[in-house]
């Protein structure tokens, strides 16, 4: 009865540590952030594109995150001219870190890649664009249609990969998904003391 009760307090006094240390801790040190002047808050549509970024799994092979140039080359790869630091997530719930680059990180993609065309057929068929591409195709974001009727905007889809017959029309959903890649520009200006010191100008170029 003693070793079990020992167990139960030792297991309890374990939760409560983690808790602490992993989440409240860390919730309060973080809970007086302001987001940068930069940094804009999402509107309904980006809201929406964010919950089909997260429901299409998009998560599993896209960070949102520039590591430190010390340790990485995330930089001089031009993932970003800075590190990330904690005020670029302010708007976000649930933050979309991620852990795996079987894609390309996404952090500032807005600002890679603007086209919001060239989003568009990318997510209707990747190797369109890129041949080599093993990321999936989503073109259940789109409609096929006979013809196109008035409103509909139709996206540009070269050989072979266009329909035999018909329009690929663009959805409300594909708009959304698009609208919110385009957000993700985080290369405004940050406080100076959210950066790491060893992280100088020189490092902080593409």
């Amino acid at each position: 009865m003693t070793r079990l009760l020992v167990l139960i307090m030792g297991a309890m006094a374990t939760v409560i540590f983690a808790l602490v240390i992993l989440v409240v801790l860390p919730k309060s040190m973080l809970s007086t952030l302001q987001a940068p002047p930069g940094l804009e808050a999402p509107t309904a549509q980006q809201l929406a594109g964010r919950q089909l970024y997260i429901s299409n799994g998009c998560v599993y092979c896209h960070t949102q995150q520039v590591r430190d140039p010390s340790f990485t080359a995330d930089i001089r790869k031009g993932l970003g001219n800075r590190p990330s630091v904690p005020e670029d997530y302010v708007h976000d719930n649930p933050h979309l870190l991620g852990t795996m680059r079987t894609g390309p990180d996404l952090f500032n993609v807005g600002s890679r890649l603007p086209d919001r065309n060239w989003q568009l057929l990318h997510l209707y068929q990747p190797r369109a664009l890129v041949p080599w591409s093993i990321m999936p195709a989503f073109p259940f974001l789109f409609r096929h249609k006979a013809e196109a009727e008035p409103g509909d905007e139709v996206l540009d889809v070269p050989q072979p990969y266009a329909p035999a017959e018909g329009v690929i029309v663009v959805t409300e959903e594909a708009e959304a998904l698009v609208a919110y890649l385009l957000s993700l520009k985080h290369d405004y200006p940050v406080p100076a003391n959210s950066i790491p010191e060893n992280d100088n100008a020189e490092e902080a170029q593409p």
